[in-house]
């Protein structure tokens, strides 16, 4: 047994034919492996979005108070270069403005998957139809959502992506009440895309 090497298996047609299943078998394991991964990624992993790091700008005029008079009215506006939308909402938020029982929040658009602007989707049935997203009992109310990839963002919940591929939040924009106005001052930095 001096220095003989082990003999090496050949490939031939018969082994092949013998072991074909492994290839449907372990291409069936990765797809569905797969699947579950991204599953999970829509679904949970989704980051906070905390006490808002507000990054101070100029004040901009939003809306007068008498245009978002009733819960749920909205208002878009461009803030530091970045279209956003403030919203009336029945309850405060983190990082929101509450003014005489009456609260405000207000958003970036852009999407933080990939840059889409989202918009303002108030019947959970188009949630759940076109965005294959249905709220929880407690959230059936108005959600931002995006319509290029269908991530699903709360406005009650500081903006935090709920469903869908973006894993971050809506950066929010500070809002002053000044007179019967409201003013955008500040805005919190947008996250990197792609998450």
């Amino acid at each position: 047994m001096t220095g003989e090497r082990p003999k090496a298996r050949r490939l031939t047609r018969r082994r092949v034919l013998e072991n074909w299943w492994v290839l449907p078998v372990a291409g069936t394991l990765g797809t569905f492996g797969y699947m579950g991964w991204y599953a999970s990624r829509v679904t949970l992993g989704k980051r906070d979005a905390g006490e808002p790091e507000f990054q101070p700008g100029a004040a901009v005029w939003v809306a007068s108070a008498g245009h978002l008079a009733q819960e749920w009215a909205e208002v878009t506006f461009t803030y530091a270069d970045r279209p956003c939308v403030a919203l009336r909402v029945p309850e405060p938020v983190l990082g929101g403005l509450s003014v005489d029982g009456r609260h405000y929040a207000a958003y970036s658009r852009i999407c933080t998957h990939l840059g889409c602007p989202v918009v303002l989707v108030r019947d959970p049935e188009v949630l759940a139809f076109a965005y294959n997203y249905r709220p929880p009992r407690e959230d059936q109310h108005p959600q931002l959502g995006c319509p290029c990839h269908y991530s699903v963002f709360d406005p009650l919940k500081a903006g935090e992506a709920v469903f869908g591929k973006a894993s971050g939040p809506l950066p929010r924009v500070r809002l002053e009440a000044r007179g019967g106005d409201l003013y955008a001052t500040g805005i919190e930095p947008a996250p990197p895309l792609g998450g």
